[in-house]
């Protein structure tokens, strides 16, 4: 199979004036709800690549991918100025292991993310066979700002549909949103903040958690983590910490 294939781009969607969503009719190989591809164009005879994960489920007709435009970007930049009709190259190979099947069971499944690593744990949650797993899902969503927040209208529907399974905590960092917490994911963790909000514990008996996004971010939450006695999952010594680092 060749190293790439030719997408086209048949939707997009703008969350404000740096974070958007395209979805692209491309053909892949079938992958698991949370790994990534990688997106390309060319530019100055040049192909500029970058990992971004899938938000659709499997079985979606389509791809979706979250994005935000950094100024000093290579190619976010250019994938913003995408429209309807354009075309993309896609890696057909899917990767990554922040997945269902790399997790343990437990009671209660809480996924931490920032900003634009919320992408695959919505593929997670839209996934038919995914709430079959767990008897609560907890999706801890930071940004910096309000308008930085996406999908939110599909997040109040899978509350909705699965309204005894699902619990959703919206953080926001940088201003004080009505109905999220303000701060840091590592602090409000500490402090019990999220934990009040989800109205659960965490505990080694019963949580497995999935963690995406900053680097800082996710080292300072794997010390809280374990801090409360969870350990890092790796395949030889399973344990309650997953995570992947978005950049």
């Amino acid at each position: 199979m060749s190293a790439w294939v030719q997408g086209r781009v048949v939707e997009r969607i703008d969350w404000n004036d740096k974070l958007f969503s395209l979805k692209v009719d491309a053909d892949v190989q079938p992958f698991v709800a949370g790994q990534f591809t990688k997106l390309a164009l060319e530019q100055g005879g040049e192909r500029v690549q970058r990992a971004y994960s899938f938000v659709n489920a499997p079985e979606a007709e389509y791809l979706e991918f979250l994005a935000v435009a950094v100024e000093e970007g290579e190619l976010s930049p250019r994938l913003q100025d995408l429209t309807v009709g354009d075309n993309i190259m896609v890696s057909p190979r899917p990767s990554g292991f922040l997945t269902l099947d790399e997790v343990p069971a437990g009671r209660e499944l809480w996924m931490f993310a920032t900003g634009t690593a919320v992408g695959p744990f919505l593929s997670i949650l839209n996934s038919q066979d995914c709430w079959e797993r767990y008897e609560t899902f907890i999706l801890v969503y930071a940004v910096r700002y309000e308008k930085d927040l996406a999908y939110l209208e599909m997040i109040k529907e899978m509350a909705e549909a699965h309204p005894k399974q699902f619990r959703f905590v919206p953080i926001v960092s940088r201003e004080a949103v009505e109905g999220a917490l303000q701060g840091r994911i590592p602090e409000l963790l500490a402090n019990q903040s999220i934990q009040q909000a989800a109205d659960l514990p965490i505990a080694p008996a019963r949580s497995q958690t999935l963690i995406c996004g900053n680097p800082d971010m996710i080292r300072d939450t794997v010390a809280v983590l374990e801090g409360m006695g969870l350990r890092k999952n790796l395949r030889r010594t399973p344990g309650q910490i997953t995570m992947e680092k978005y950049w």
